[in-house]
């Protein structure tokens, strides 16, 4: 049985989420203050007591998500779970990749809250408020859908953001163009087009100012290799060295985040097992979706921690 540990994106996020596992254990605990202390205010405050609507906001998002991933894996850690010796690989969706980098040690816990600040910030600045869009396509191949986003790309950039698989494809892009390839989709035999309450167009073409912040951002980091694999997002392929990863870290913020390739991959080469470790259960539910030998688990709560820990020193 091989076994891969993958660390879910936006849109994961709710109120109150790893309050739980820092009520429980000090690990959990020492990881919400470290990010705490690298971001310089209480995001703590804001994971558990909220407002939703500034939970939400990217800034925040990012690094709260990363914050639960990381304090789920401290447990698991101190409970006799080894990284290097129970997992395959590592992946994220969009800004999970980030956390898999953190839990695979390519970045430190404090430069991975940095960074991801620092991200959000810079993706919601790229574009103004309402110029750009997002759509989800159910339904439709990927072939269909890149093809219905070039013929509506006449009025603009609009792209395939991310292969989710079992049918449903994100683009983004213009809002115009966004909303002319989502009419096409539905014309075209789309099961449903429907656009997304997103603050900015992530990962397309309009979110280059947002790249070039990552890449100077990156650069001022202190990287090391993972310890296991990253199945890299934009390549749905191992990459095993730092230098790589923070190319496909800056080509990850306009490009295609391939999903349905990066659980095919999985599937290919032997993994039987997916944790989801974090908040939400999104892509343990894809990953059944797209192949059906995988088993997908999510780890969130104390009971999840329990359970998995059980498994996995069996």
């Amino acid at each position: 049985m091989s076994i891969a540990f993958t660390f879910p994106g936006q849109g994961s996020q709710a109120v109150g989420m790893g309050k739980a596992l820092a009520d429980n254990f000090a690990e959990a605990r020492a990881v919400f203050d470290e990010v705490d202390e690298a971001l310089g205010e209480k995001l703590s405050a804001i994971i558990w007591e909220g407002p939703e609507e500034t939970l939400t906001l990217t800034a925040n998002a990012q690094p709260a998500l990363m914050a639960v991933s990381i304090a789920v894996l401290r447990v698991l850690e101190a409970k006799g779970v080894s990284l290097k010796d129970k997992v395959a690989c590592v992946a994220g969706h969009s800004l999970g990749e980030y956390s898999a980098l953190c839990a695979a040690g390519t970045f430190s816990l404090a430069d991975t809250a940095r960074l991801l600040r620092i991200r959000g910030n810079a993706m919601q600045k790229a574009v103004p408020a309402g110029e750009g869009a997002m759509a989800a396509i159910i339904g439709l191949e990927h072939a269909d859908v890149e093809a219905v986003c070039k013929e509506a790309s006449a009025g603009g950039p609009v792209q395939i953001a991310n292969d989710n698989g079992g049918g449903q494809l994100v683009i983004s892009g213009a809002k115009a163009p966004v909303e002319a390839a989502a009419a096409l989709a539905t014309a075209k035999g789309a099961k449903r087009a429907i656009m997304l309450p997103v603050s900015a167009p992530f990962h397309s073409a309009l979110m280059a100012p947002a790249a070039e912040a990552m890449r100077e951002a990156l650069a001022a980091v202190r990287m090391q290799d993972p310890i296991v694999p990253l199945i890299a997002n934009v390549r749905a392929a191992p990459v095993t060295s730092a230098d790589e990863i923070a190319r496909l870290l800056v080509e990850q913020v306009t490009g295609q985040v391939r999903w349905r390739e990066t659980v095919e991959w999985f599937g290919a080469n032997g993994v039987t097992t997916l944790y989801e470790i974090g908040a939400g259960k999104v892509l343990s539910g894809l990953a059944r979706r797209i192949n059906k030998d995988i088993s997908g688990v999510a780890i969130g709560t104390p009971e999840d921690i329990d359970a998995a820990v059980a498994a996995l020193n069996a």
